[in-house]
């Protein structure tokens, strides 16, 4: 299949809040072959990756995704990850590139399922998608009374594991968050399996991550996730070394294999949670889940947003029975939750499911990209390099 045309939808909520949820926008990607479609997503800014799609050549380098995609032939995995390298080596010196083209990525294993009329899972070699526990992941509340009747709705709706994140946790005192995380677990009850996200609120102080550790332990939290940025690896490592037997997760801002792998290999993370939409998609993140598996450490999705974007994170470790745990966004925005006409939905045993359809199973609401699309124009020395497409 040749890629013959590659579109960009830059979605946004009327209003954006200054909270950590990246559902408010979203940047969809649209690629069509030999008379076939492959939807994906970036987890990114969407204006920056517009322009990193179009953005005139600077050197050999330097170059934009769409010089080094279009006219490309995808008839296997293995045109996919030529794919990459082509767009790495040629973006070498531009940061946003792996965002950009995990979209374009997704959307083209979703093509080639289409196209093998396979599951994308299927694809990646597994004989099954095994089913998976979903977490119920939203923001902590801004008090513990909050929090707790949060953890208390989750319960009531039959999830069995809940990860509190962001909010005001690591802002304030440590008292504060030993009050939050202690609401998390009275609401959740004593058996079900809670998660605590610190945002990398802490960057790299150690000091402040290990004084939560006593509340995390006595509450017995299954994972403390993100002390600190992805390139703290000593900080990492250090907590990891301290922690009383509180595993410690990272990874979903690892934006290529080699970043994700340091983070297992130098920081000593107990979980890598891999995002499809920031580490350069799909085929990237199965070569994590890979290693993981070969080192011992647990692999788990990251994805706060869509489902399509759900789909995508959960292809890479679908066939691993070992990992019975995904993220599950339960707080998205009305975008988020419309964009797509069939969503992953729980099933009666509480399990979720990836689609047997080909591709990732996931197929948009073109209403609903009308209804939310931001109207764009990028012009260069008067020549317009990019228009919002038609839907």
């Amino acid at each position: 299949m040749k890629i013959e045309d590659v579109d960009f939808f830059y979605l946004a909520m009327p209003e954006i809040r200054d909270i950590g949820d990246g559902s408010q926008d979203t940047l969809l990607v649209r690629v069509r072959a030999d008379g076939l479609t492959g939807w994906g997503e970036c987890e990114a800014s969407p204006l920056v990756s517009i322009a990193n799609w179009v953005t005139p050549k600077s050197h050999s380098a330097c170059k934009s995704v769409r010089e080094l995609v279009l006219g490309q032939t995808v008839d296997s995995p293995q045109d996919i990850a030529a794919l990459s390298e082509r767009v790495r080596a040629g973006g070498l010196d531009i940061a946003q590139t792996d965002h950009t083209f995990s979209g374009l990525e997704i959307a083209l294993w979703d093509l080639l399922g289409k196209w093998e009329k396979q599951p994308v899972y299927q694809l990646l070699g597994y004989e099954r998608a095994e089913p998976k526990t979903p977490y119920a992941s939203q923001l902590f509340g801004d008090t513990p009374e909050e929090t707790l009747q949060k953890a208390r709705t989750s319960r009531e709706q039959g999830y069995r594991a809940v990860k509190f994140g962001w909010g005001n946790y690591g802002r304030l005192s440590v008292e504060h968050d030993r009050d939050q995380v202690a609401a998390a677990r009275e609401g959740l009850g004593s058996d079900g399996i809670l998660m605590v996200d610190a945002g990398t609120v802490w960057v790299d102080d150690v000091a402040q991550a290990k004084a939560r550790l006593p509340a995390l332990h006595d509450n017995n939290v299954y994972w403390f996730e993100e002390p600190f940025i992805g390139d703290a690896l000593s900080a990492y490592r250090e907590l990891a070394e301290a922690s009383d037997g509180v595993p410690i997760a990272g990874g979903e801002g690892a934006f290529n294999f080699h970043m994700a792998r340091h983070l297992i290999h130098y920081g000593k993370i107990s979980f890598v949670q891999i995002d499809t939409g920031r580490i350069g998609g799909i085929g990237p993140s199965k070569a994590v889940a890979d290693y993981a598996a070969e080192t011992g450490v647990r692999f788990v999705n990251h994805t706060f947003t869509t489902h399509l974007a759900l789909s995508a994170s959960l292809a890479p470790f679908a066939g691993m029975s070992q990992w019975p745990i995904c993220e599950y966004p339960v707080e998205a925005t009305r975008l988020a939750v419309n964009l797509y006409h069939n969503e992953l939905a729980r099933g009666d045993d509480g399990l979720v499911r990836l689609p047997e359809t080909p591709g990732l199973g996931v197929e948009p609401n073109l209403d609903t990209i009308r209804e939310y699309l931001v109207d764009v124009e990028i012009k260069v020395a008067g020549k317009t390099l990019y228009s919002t497409p038609d839907v």
